[in-house]
């Protein structure tokens, strides 16, 4: 049976607290009450009209009322916030946060600050991008051409990006200083010191020169790729030791109640598929739970504010609509699906009207970057464009 999964349709969830927020301000007060004789009163059309929106408006005034109390009754939950740290971890008993933990070693966000150079320098340098399509992009098909001017928003005439350049070059600069007393594991400060000194090296040539190419650029990221990569092995290896002792501490602590555990994780859309900490978590959970209590909720914005009663409010929605699915429409098990799960209740009926059928809902995909330029090869994994949303050791 499909159940809910991942999250409550397209709302984003910061978004989602305002869902219930649009009934009418009538919705309270405008519950017209039948004439003592059981007929309908006099009314103009458009009193009529408004008579059966106050019918909508009082279900949601309802449905929120229910929300709000079961929220406040939810036990056990985890909420994760996806987030430079790595993730912040709470265990949630019937509405109140029992711990709260960023448990993952500081070599994860060391890894990734310097393998988020090249990504600093694009930002720098790309709204000055030529607005055409290089040649070999187009060859590989690699790099949509709207994008593209929309991202060059000036063009390469302009040199206002020498002083921003040569500052974020000192900022390199001080981080490849910085990467001996630091302590790194040797390995790891070789690979940074590699993609310091090749992204130095790019910077003080454009400095130099006044102008830059995207081959430059794109030579310059492609030759450290591989030191890329070991900076993401590192960074991954610290948030997998992290997140399974702590799921495997708070599994033997909560006991039978863990095959009743909901787990919420906050990411962006562009991490929101294979997100590093929903991968590592889904193991620990049973096989037959993990699909329906393991929820990827999109945020418009990280942190989230709130996470804990963000991440309440969209499971007390979760739980209580599989309750009244069942209940409402006993009579047609699809829709009850639908109800339960991601789709639109409509959504059966817009496909049948427009001659086409729903979609086989998935819960796994990876979604295509434009990440060439980083690395100077076509990325195929989504999410962060340096790969960061994978595990790959």
């Amino acid at each position: 049976m499909t159940t809910r999964r991942n999250f409550i349709g397209t709302a984003t969830a910061i978004g989602a607290g305002t869902l219930l927020a649009t009934a009418t301000a009538t919705s309270a007060s405008a519950e017209t009450a039948p004439t003592t004789d059981g007929a309908a009163p006099a009314m103009t059309k458009d009193e009529a009209r408004i008579a059966i929106l106050n019918v909508n408006a009082g279900m949601r005034t309802r449905y929120k009322s229910l929300k709000d109390e079961l929220q406040n009754k939810l036990s056990p939950v985890i909420v994760v916030t996806n987030g430079p740290e790595g993730g912040t971890y709470y265990l949630v008993e019937n509405g109140v946060v029992a711990e709260q933990t960023a448990p993952i070693d500081q070599i994860f966000q060391l890894a990734k600050s310097i393998a988020h150079t090249p990504l600093g320098t694009f930002s720098v340098l790309a709204r000055y991008l030529n607005k055409r399509v290089p040649d070999w992009h187009l060859k590989a098909g690699d790099m949509d051409a709207h994008d593209l001017e929309s991202v060059a928003m000036v063009g390469p005439e302009s040199t206002a990006w020498v002083d921003p350049l040569r500052q974020w070059r000192d900022v390199l600069i001080s981080g490849r200083n910085a990467l001996k007393p630091a302590g790194l594991p040797d390995k790891l400060e070789k690979s940074s010191r590699a993609i310091l000194n090749s992204l130095i090296d790019f910077c003080s040539n454009a400095i130099d020169n006044r102008s830059f190419t995207m081959k430059q650029f794109e030579d310059a990221t492609g030759a450290v790729y591989g030191d890329i990569r070991t900076n993401m092995s590192y960074a991954a290896k610290v948030q997998i030791d992290a997140v399974n002792a702590l799921m495997t501490r708070w599994k033997n602590q909560l006991g039978a109640r863990w095959n009743d555990v909901y787990i919420a994780v906050f990411s962006m859309w562009t991490t929101s598929v294979d997100n590093q900490n929903t991968i590592i978590i889904r193991p620990h959970m049973n096989p037959d739970r993990a699909a329906t209590h393991l929820i990827d909720i999109i945020s418009d914005q990280l942190p989230v504010t709130d996470p804990v009663n963000v991440a309440l409010e969209n499971i007390a929605r979760i739980v209580q609509d599989n309750i009244a699915a069942e209940m409402v429409f006993s009579a047609d098990q699809k829709v009850a699906s639908s109800l339960k799960g991601k789709q639109d209740l409509l959504s059966e009926e817009i496909f049948g009207q427009l001659g086409g059928t729903a979609a086989a809902p998935s819960d796994t995909g990876s979604t295509a970057t434009a990440a060439a330029f980083l690395t100077g090869t076509a990325a195929k994994t989504g999410g962060c464009p340096l790969g960061h949303d994978t595990v790959s050791l």
